[in-house]
Protein backbone atom coordinates (compact mmCIF):
# COMPACT_ATOMS: atom_id res chain seq x y z
CA UNK A 1 0.00 0.00 0.00
CA UNK A 2 1.42 3.44 -0.70
CA UNK A 3 -0.03 7.15 -1.88
CA UNK A 4 2.38 9.24 -2.72
CA UNK A 5 2.62 13.23 -3.99
CA UNK A 6 5.68 13.12 -6.31
CA UNK A 7 7.35 16.21 -8.53
CA UNK A 8 8.90 13.17 -10.91
CA UNK A 9 7.32 12.09 -13.72
CA UNK A 10 5.31 8.72 -13.18
CA UNK A 11 6.35 5.39 -14.49
CA UNK A 12 2.96 3.44 -14.23
CA UNK A 13 4.76 0.08 -15.14
CA UNK A 14 7.03 0.42 -12.29
CA UNK A 15 4.44 1.17 -9.93
CA UNK A 16 2.12 -2.00 -11.55
CA UNK A 17 4.87 -4.03 -10.69
CA UNK A 18 4.46 -2.80 -6.84
CA UNK A 19 1.23 -4.89 -6.96
CA UNK A 20 2.19 -8.16 -8.33
CA UNK A 21 0.84 -11.12 -6.89
CA UNK A 22 0.81 -14.77 -7.83
CA UNK A 23 -3.11 -14.83 -5.76
CA UNK A 24 -3.80 -12.12 -8.01
CA UNK A 25 -6.47 -12.17 -10.69
CA UNK A 26 -6.84 -9.00 -11.87
CA UNK A 27 -5.07 -5.77 -12.10
CA UNK A 28 -6.91 -2.30 -12.42
CA UNK A 29 -5.69 0.98 -13.27
CA UNK A 30 -6.88 4.53 -13.58
CA UNK A 31 -4.72 7.07 -15.21
CA UNK A 32 -5.30 10.74 -15.23
CA UNK A 33 -3.90 12.70 -18.21
CA UNK A 34 -3.27 16.16 -18.35
CA UNK A 35 -6.10 17.45 -21.30
CA UNK A 36 -6.19 20.27 -23.71
CA UNK A 37 -9.61 21.62 -23.22
CA UNK A 38 -11.82 21.95 -20.22
CA UNK A 39 -15.00 23.56 -19.47
CA UNK A 40 -15.33 25.20 -23.04
CA UNK A 41 -11.40 26.66 -23.23
CA UNK A 42 -8.44 25.56 -24.59
CA UNK A 43 -5.83 24.67 -22.38
CA UNK A 44 -2.30 24.77 -22.56
CA UNK A 45 -0.61 22.97 -18.96
CA UNK A 46 -1.90 22.70 -15.37
CA UNK A 47 -0.05 23.01 -12.25
CA UNK A 48 -0.81 21.12 -9.02
CA UNK A 49 0.77 22.16 -5.64
CA UNK A 50 -0.23 20.19 -2.42
CA UNK A 51 0.49 20.36 1.13
CA UNK A 52 2.53 17.11 0.98
CA UNK A 53 2.34 16.03 4.55
CA UNK A 54 -1.59 16.09 4.84
CA UNK A 55 -1.79 14.56 1.49
CA UNK A 56 0.07 11.71 2.03
CA UNK A 57 -2.08 11.11 5.55
CA UNK A 58 -4.76 11.57 3.96
CA UNK A 59 -4.11 10.06 1.06
CA UNK A 60 -2.86 6.83 3.06
CA UNK A 61 -6.44 7.27 5.10
CA UNK A 62 -8.55 6.57 1.55
CA UNK A 63 -6.07 3.59 0.67
CA UNK A 64 -6.63 2.34 4.15
CA UNK A 65 -10.43 2.34 3.88
CA UNK A 66 -10.30 0.79 0.61
CA UNK A 67 -8.64 -2.36 1.54
CA UNK A 68 -10.77 -2.76 4.60
CA UNK A 69 -13.65 -2.06 2.56
CA UNK A 70 -13.31 -4.19 -0.91
CA UNK A 71 -11.36 -7.54 -0.92
CA UNK A 72 -7.98 -6.68 -2.63
CA UNK A 73 -4.49 -7.29 -2.04
CA UNK A 74 -2.44 -4.23 -2.57
CA UNK A 75 -3.36 -0.82 -3.65
CA UNK A 76 -1.56 2.24 -4.73
CA UNK A 77 -1.89 5.91 -5.67
CA UNK A 78 0.24 8.85 -7.04
CA UNK A 79 -0.46 12.11 -7.38
CA UNK A 80 1.79 14.67 -9.61
CA UNK A 81 3.00 18.06 -8.18
CA UNK A 82 4.35 20.95 -10.06
CA UNK A 83 4.11 22.06 -13.70
CA UNK A 84 2.22 19.78 -16.07
CA UNK A 85 2.11 19.40 -19.84
CA UNK A 86 -0.35 18.10 -22.33
CA UNK A 87 -0.86 14.75 -22.24
CA UNK A 88 1.55 14.32 -18.91
CA UNK A 89 0.24 12.03 -16.46
CA UNK A 90 -1.24 13.63 -13.46
CA UNK A 91 -2.27 10.45 -10.88
CA UNK A 92 -2.53 7.13 -11.12
CA UNK A 93 -4.08 4.55 -9.30
CA UNK A 94 -3.49 0.53 -9.47
CA UNK A 95 -5.15 -2.25 -7.32
CA UNK A 96 -5.19 -5.96 -7.31
CA UNK A 97 -7.36 -8.63 -6.04
CA UNK A 98 -8.63 -12.03 -6.80
CA UNK A 99 -11.52 -10.92 -8.89
CA UNK A 100 -12.18 -7.70 -10.78
CA UNK A 101 -14.79 -6.56 -9.36
CA UNK A 102 -13.47 -5.53 -6.39
CA UNK A 103 -10.42 -3.90 -7.89
CA UNK A 104 -12.77 -2.01 -10.31
CA UNK A 105 -14.85 -0.97 -7.20
CA UNK A 106 -11.89 -0.36 -4.87
CA UNK A 107 -9.89 1.72 -8.28
CA UNK A 108 -13.15 4.16 -8.37
CA UNK A 109 -13.39 4.73 -4.75
CA UNK A 110 -9.49 5.80 -4.50
CA UNK A 111 -10.27 7.89 -7.22
CA UNK A 112 -13.51 9.87 -6.56
CA UNK A 113 -12.13 10.32 -2.92
CA UNK A 114 -8.72 11.40 -3.79
CA UNK A 115 -9.91 14.45 -5.85
CA UNK A 116 -12.29 15.46 -3.27
CA UNK A 117 -10.78 14.40 0.28
CA UNK A 118 -7.17 15.30 -0.33
CA UNK A 119 -5.79 18.58 -0.28
CA UNK A 120 -4.07 19.21 -3.88
CA UNK A 121 -5.08 22.58 -5.43
CA UNK A 122 -4.69 23.06 -9.18
CA UNK A 123 -4.45 25.77 -11.77
CA UNK A 124 -4.98 25.68 -15.53
CA UNK A 125 -3.45 27.48 -17.88
CA UNK A 126 -5.29 28.75 -21.26
CA UNK A 127 -4.80 30.68 -23.83
CA UNK A 128 -6.27 33.64 -22.09
CA UNK A 129 -5.12 33.49 -18.58
CA UNK A 130 -5.50 30.71 -15.47
CA UNK A 131 -8.05 29.49 -13.71
CA UNK A 132 -6.36 31.11 -10.50
CA UNK A 133 -5.43 28.15 -7.88
CA UNK A 134 -8.61 25.69 -7.23
CA UNK A 135 -9.32 22.78 -5.27
CA UNK A 136 -8.54 19.59 -7.43
CA UNK A 137 -12.22 18.22 -6.37
CA UNK A 138 -13.59 21.46 -7.26
CA UNK A 139 -12.24 21.26 -11.73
Amino acid sequence: MRFEISSQPIDPAELRRTLENIRAGACVTFEGWVRDFNEGRTVLRLAYEAFDTLAVKEGERILEEAKRDFDIFDICCVHRSGVLELGDLAVWVGVSAQHRGAAFDACRYVIDEVKTRVPIWKKEFYEDGDSGWINAGAG
